[in-house]
This record gives structure tokens, C-alpha cells and sequence, in this order.
């Protein structure tokens, strides 16, 4: 019976991630002090400023125009994909991870 008991406790504890876990895919990445600045064209945000407002932190904005911040590990993965990159503005990423309200757990991004 203990068996039973822990096995339907860690099912429900594992559920909620599993459920939450979501794919976004060419969706706007902007720094969070930007985000409301740029929510009516997040494409005309530019790198330059995204790294200047880096301290701040990242996140997405999806197509309802909901803002989406990262977690440590999304900000230090989008810091670095940005670094590399050449492009000045529109910048878009594929991103999947666990929502959380309104934080997304970053289990993987790709600057596009």
C-alpha cells in the first residue's frame, strides 16, 4: 500500500511540468525593461539596446502579446546567443520550457 500511495504522489507532484511545458517558435525576444516600450512592434527592438538592458533580463512576447520572462538559466542562453550574433534588430527566437504564470522555464532556445 505504501507503494501505491508514493507512486500516485510522485505522479501527481510530476504532472503540473509535464503540463505546462510548452514549444514557441518565431516568437520576438526582448530585454524586460523594453518589453512594454516595444509590445506593439517588438521586431523594431534592436540588439544594441536588448544587450545594453541585458541586467534587466529577457522574454518573449507571444502572439496574444503576453510577456513571457525567462529564468536564470533562459537569460544566460540568450545572452550568449546574442553575442554571437549579427543581426541589428528583429530578433526571434524558437524557444520550449515550463510556463510558470508569467515566467517560462528555459529548457532550450535558438536565436533565429
Amino acid at each position: 500500500m505504501k507503494v501505491l500511495v508514493s507512486l500516485l504522489t510522485v505522479g501527481l507532484l510530476a504532472s503540473p511540468a509535464f503540463a505546462a511545458t510548452k514549444s514557441f517558435q518565431n516568437v520576438p525576444v526582448v530585454d524586460q525593461n523594453c518589453a512594454s516600450k516595444v509590445a506593439d512592434n517588438p521586431d523594431a527592438h534592436t540588439r544594441d539596446c536588448a544587450l545594453k538592458c541585458e541586467k534587466s533580463g529577457f522574454g518573449i512576447v507571444t502572439e496574444d502579446k503576453q510577456f513571457l520572462k525567462f529564468d536564470a538559466a533562459g537569460n544566460a542562453k540568450i545572452v550568449k546567443e546574442l553575442k554571437k550574433s549579427k543581426e541589428t534588430d528583429h530578433l526571434r527566437v524558437d524557444v520550449k520550457g515550463d510556463v510558470d504564470g508569467d515566467t517560462l522555464k528555459v529548457s532550450s532556445i535558438k536565436l533565429l
